[in-house]
């Protein structure tokens, strides 16, 4: 490599790490035995949100499956990390440290027992609340002030269901039925959010 080439190295390095503004995390396991099951809702998110922009998170890169795509005019990285859902920091945290991206500008979709299928809530920041994602990814970027989007898939049916069984178990056609208009909304909150429009996202978007 001679001097010119090494300088456009550089140069075209520099001009890849600023380009991403956001990072737009769904949460969830990776493989055929995880798909469509509670845990995975943010993947599903992720995947509506890529296809409404038409790309596809089929890139290998920070222990995740990426791509970048363009939401209102900010370029940001689709992610859906391939650590399992316990060591979802490690992915986010190379991210923001590459790119350089703020807590602020994270923006993580999750699932939530908290709330029946079919309901969300939206968060600027906020602790793990129990979720080992979340709390991965607070331990290695060091903050908890990044947004979220809870999604609800349901809480176990009895007290002694053991919860891991239950989060990792698949949705029934019902509950998947009552999923859709979330998962159909997930590219416009996305949209309102990068936008800093969060508080219109939260005012519509409110369970």
């Amino acid at each position: 490599m001679n001097i010119f080439d090494l300088f456009k190295s550089i140069e075209s390095s520099s001009s890849d790490r600023g380009s991403v503004e956001w990072l737009i995390v769904g949460l969830g396991n990776v493989g055929s035995a995880y798909e469509k099951t509670r845990h995975n809702a943010g993947f599903l998110a992720i995947d509506r949100i890529a296809q409404a922009l038409g790309v596809r998170t089929d890139r290998a890169k920070f222990h995740a499956l990426t791509c970048e795509a363009t939401i209102a005019s900010h370029r940001v990285l689709l992610m859906k990390p391939t650590t399992l859902m316990n060591n979802s920091g490690v992915a986010v945290g190379e991210a923001a440290a590459f790119y350089k991206i703020p807590p602020e500008h994270i923006l993580v979709l999750h699932d939530e027992i908290s709330f029946p299928p079919g309901k969300l809530r939206l968060r600027r920041k906020g602790s793990a609340g129990g979720h080992n994602g979340l709390k991965s990814i607070i331990e290695h970027i060091g903050s908890d002030a990044f947004p979220r989007v809870k999604i609800g898939v349901g809480n176990k049916p009895r007290p002694d269901y053991d919860l891991a069984d239950w989060v990792l178990s698949r949705f029934g056609t019902a509950d998947l039925e009552a999923m859709e208009p979330v998962l159909k909304a997930a590219p416009e909150i996305a949209e309102l959010i990068v936008s800093d429009r969060m508080e219109e996202a939260m005012g519509k978007y409110f369970a």
